[in-house]
């Protein structure tokens, strides 16, 4: 009988899914090193015979689904872990370890693992030497099937659903491609919910929890998880109780989806009758379809890493132009804020394009940094969002702007790339409009002599949270230092929106506080009007907003950013409530 157990961790992408455990690289397993008794032998070699058999049919079945390029490209990895588990070898040595060795099998596994290793790490060749990784492979599936306790019963539901990653860490190039096959939520044991990868995750819809520590050394593959990306917590072999409460949640979606829903053409109006204007996040076109059918009022940030992400050559002007082209029209005239090319540490090594090792990256080469060290990539990039500005309104937004000399050099070289369109017959707008992406404390602090170089502003909270607060957002060590209500944040966040008004400059925040409604109130009260976020959210934010009363809110930003604990400031916030 399998024994319910929770495992806690972070919430970082919202949602409740049921799955079947896939551990990816599990970093340990515990191995019985006690010696078998005479009688425990025959059934020992049994048990690993099984788990041998069934690892051999995981295999298969993959084998088996594997179709066009991925068959080509996979299979070969997947045929060489099939021979090894069949090699006389490794197998007659495991048998022989039981019955002579009076070893476990989990033991035995290990003992063969140490052994065929040290043989691959003798060869000189490196390729060669580096298969060893697929001998690890084959050990850990053969392992993992061992440790598996699931029930019939479980097992019987485990068949009926799809897969739950779990793993030390995921990528955002590889996050990208899992619900492409059948994978409905991720488990990492490390991360932070402020990660790139846990905001790729919300924007696919992807509940996932960073920080469960223990997740690889007690989940093992095929176990049932039912994973509650709100409250944190991986139930592992849920009961009936837990199913039924999944399925209650089912019912909770369906029914909330349809009272939002009747708020997706309805204008977005504090109680007091103040229009807030509320835009949408993208990366795909999905993202664009449901931002108008949930009624935004345009794109606030198009991603265009996700352009870059999923390959190793550099997507082309003309590939860019038609995926703009394509995000403008699909908007009806509605403005789109294209933002230029914006490739961190965590995202470089996935892209073709090749960054030099840097000892600290979340301060180096980064953003426009990149971009304007790249002119050539830059002006295609800027060359493709000028031919789509023809086909309705566009923005260019620059990220990681620091200096007024970068904005001046971003400008000049937009310009002339507007020039060699028209001289080459393309047609494009008349006008531009440039922003910067405000995410650097120093722009936030140099913004009042910045601001009239600028046509419009953006606000990142959260790259300006993690420089303000020296706290590294993928660091979950860090969790209670990264704080978007620190006063220092709150103080920059004023100043921001405040200058901007004053000179007359559309102001949006697009950083994850956006989307967030615990922060509906108090953005409105430092005087933002402008929100963008992630489709999903803008109904429940529309929700919150209309339970607010601007003037009230506007009364309250001076105490609250005369507050200098995040004591003081959560009293704030009940007094906004």
């Amino acid at each position: 009988m399998s024994t319910r157990f929770v495992i806690n961790g972070t919430a970082a992408a919202r949602g409740m899914t049921l799955g079947r455990a896939r551990l990816v690289q599990p970093s340990q397993f515990t191995i019985d090193e006690r010696p078998l008794a005479e009688s425990e032998v025959e059934t020992e070699v049994v048990r690993l015979r099984e788990a041998l058999a069934h690892a051999s049919e995981e295999l298969r079945q993959l084998r088996g689904k594997l179709r066009g390029a991925l068959a080509r490209e996979v299979g070969e990895f997947i045929d060489a872990h099939s021979m090894i588990l069949e090699d006389p070898e490794l197998t007659s040595g495991l048998y022989s370890l039981i019955r002579q060795g009076r070893f476990r099998a989990g033991a035995a596994l290990k003992a063969q693992r140490d052994r065929l290793v040290a043989v691959f790490e003798a060869i000189d060749d490196p390729y060669l030497r580096s298969r060893r990784e697929d001998v690890d492979h084959v050990i850990g599936r053969v392992q993992a099937a061992l440790g598996r306790d699931t029930t019939p019963a479980e097992r019987q539901i485990a068949s009926r659903v799809g897969t739950v990653l779990v793993s030390d860490a995921i990528a955002p190039a590889e996050l990208a491609h899992l619900t492409e096959h059948g994978v409905l939520g991720v488990v990492t044991t490390s991360g932070s919910p402020l990660s790139h990868s846990a905001i790729l995750a919300r924007s696919m819809r992807l509940p996932m929890i960073v920080g469960a520590h223990e997740a690889l050394q007690r989940v093992t593959d095929e176990d049932l998880l039912l994973l509650d990306g709100t409250r944190g917590e991986i139930v592992v072999h849920p009961t009936a109780q837990d199913l039924a409460r999944y399925r209650q949640y089912q019912r909770e979606q369906v029914r909330s989806t349809e009272a939002l829903s009747r708020l997706k053409h309805e204008r977005t109006l504090t109680a007091d009758g103040i229009e807030i204007h509320l835009y949408a996040n993208a990366e795909m076109l999905v993202d664009v379809a449901q931002a108008r059918a949930y009624g935004a009022v345009g794109i606030g940030l198009y991603r265009t890493e996700f352009l870059f992400l999923q390959r190793r050559e550099l997507p082309d002007e003309e590939e860019q132009f038609v995926v703009y082209r394509d995000l403008v029209l699909s908007m009806g005239g509605a403005p789109v804020t294209i933002r230029t090319l914006d490739l961190g540490a965590d995202k470089a090594d996935s892209t073709g394009l090749a960054l030099a090792q840097e000892s600290n990256p979340a301060l180096g080469v980064r953003g426009v940094r990149l971009s304007m060290r790249r002119p050539d990539l830059f002006a295609t990039q800027l060359r493709a969002i000028l031919r789509a500005s023809a086909f309705g309104p566009v923005r260019i937004l620059v990220p990681m702007i620091t200096t007024i000399e970068e904005i001046a050099a971003v400008r000049a070289l937009t310009e002339q790339c507007a020039r060699d369109l028209h001289s080459g017959g393309y047609e494009i707008a008349d006008h531009f409009e440039l922003g910067a992406m405000i995410e650097v404390p120093a722009a936030a602090i140099a913004l009042p002599g910045m601001i009239r170089h600028l046509d419009f502003v953006a606000i990142g909270t959260n790259d300006l949270t993690q420089y303000t607060l020296a706290a590294d957002r993928n660091n979950d060590a860090l969790g209670t230092l990264y704080d978007p209500l620190h006063p220092a944040v709150l103080k920059l966040l004023a100043q921001i929106i405040n200058v901007s008004a004053r000179a007359g400059k559309v102001v949006t925040l697009c950083g994850e506080m956006a989307g967030e409604t615990r922060y509906t109130a108090l953005l409105l009260a430092l005087g933002l009007t402008g929100f963008s976020m992630h489709p999903s959210s803008l109904l429940e934010v529309r929700q919150a907003i209309a339970a607010c009363s601007w003037q009230k809110l506007r009364k309250l930003g001076a105490p609250l950013l005369r507050a200098q604990t995040r004591a003081g400031i959560e009293r704030m916030l009940e007094r906004m409530r």
